[in-house]
């Protein structure tokens, strides 16, 4: 069954004291496109982070961020005393010169470079990137069940906007044949009319010629039939397991075509109206299959 690229999913969990909550948002986009927020602590988990958001999501643009809580500063920041105490001397110098000024240890820690990320050892980093994965991955199912019931609500609608096509295809299909035959009626009654004060006949072949002239040149069947194949096509992708939105989305793009040239050949009026009716499903389904994986 197709799913939705729009979806939500959050996790969290506690490693040594520290809360690592995910949230992971996604929407439609034509390929994938991640965009990852990291602490300064963990940033170099984006790599495997991406990793893992590829290997699960084929489509759509996914927001992840993560959020540490309850940090303890001395694990994951260094102090660079050498820099704090270069800035301390200057700032001395500065008020030794009659430049007075009221400087707390929190503003000074707030300058850039002072309080650094501390790079954590290798045992404590491969805890860390053991944990947030897990938590990912948490994260992930939920978001993956969002999008898949997304996506049966979806199919539904798509169905139904199928359903609309194949009932107006059927209505074509017996129109076409009866409209050949009113075509070949009011074309005699015409030819006759015109002549009758000529008190002239013309040749019933003549007139059987210009009505095969008119079929051919009418003849729609070829593109009704293609029309009901690529219905078939869209069906089958429906319900498969694969990710089947660039596949649905080709699929409503020739179905358009097929539609458009009916709609130029055809020369019933009943069959015009129907056609556009088609025509407002597929837009809706081309619509639609935007948001499918």
């Amino acid at each position: 069954m197709i799913k939705s690229m729009t979806g939500y999913g959050s996790a969290e969990g506690v490693l040594s004291g520290v809360t690592y909550a995910v949230e992971i948002r996604t929407v439609n986009n034509r390929y994938f496109k991640a965009n990852i927020r990291l602490p300064e602590p963990v940033a170099f988990l984006e790599e495997d982070i991406d990793k893992v958001l590829r290997r699960e999501l084929s489509r759509g643009m996914v927001s992840y961020t993560l959020r540490l809580k309850d940090l303890p500063v001395e694990v994951f920041y260094d102090l660079d005393e050498k820099a704090l105490a270069s800035l301390v001397r200057r700032l001395g110098r500065i008020s030794a010169e009659g430049v007075t000024c009221e400087v707390d240890v929190g503003s000074l820690l707030a300058l850039p470079g002072i309080l650094v990320p501390a790079r954590p050892d290798e045992k404590t980093a491969e805890r860390v990137r053991r944990k947030v994965l897990a938590i990912t991955r948490e994260a992930l199912k939920g978001l993956k069940a969002m999008r898949a019931a997304e996506g049966a609500a979806l199919a539904a609608d798509l169905q139904s906007h199928c359903r609309v096509i194949k009932r107006n295809l059927a209505r074509i299909h017996a129109r076409s044949t009866v409209g050949l035959v009113q075509y070949g009626r009011k074309l005699k009654k015409r030819v006759d009319e015109l002549l009758a004060g000529a008190k002239v006949k013309l040749d019933d072949e003549v007139i059987a010629r210009e009505v095969a002239i008119f079929a051919d040149r009418s003849d729609i069947s070829e593109e009704t039939a293609r029309l009901d194949s690529h219905l078939e096509q869209f069906a089958r992708a429906l319900a498969g397991n694969s990710q089947a939105g660039r596949k649905l989305d080709f699929i409503s793009q020739e179905m358009l075509r097929e539609a458009n040239t009916v709609a130029s050949k055809a020369a019933d009026a009943d069959i015009v109206h129907w056609v556009v009716d088609i025509k407002c499903a597929i837009d809706r389904i081309k619509e639609q299959v935007q948001n499918v994986e």
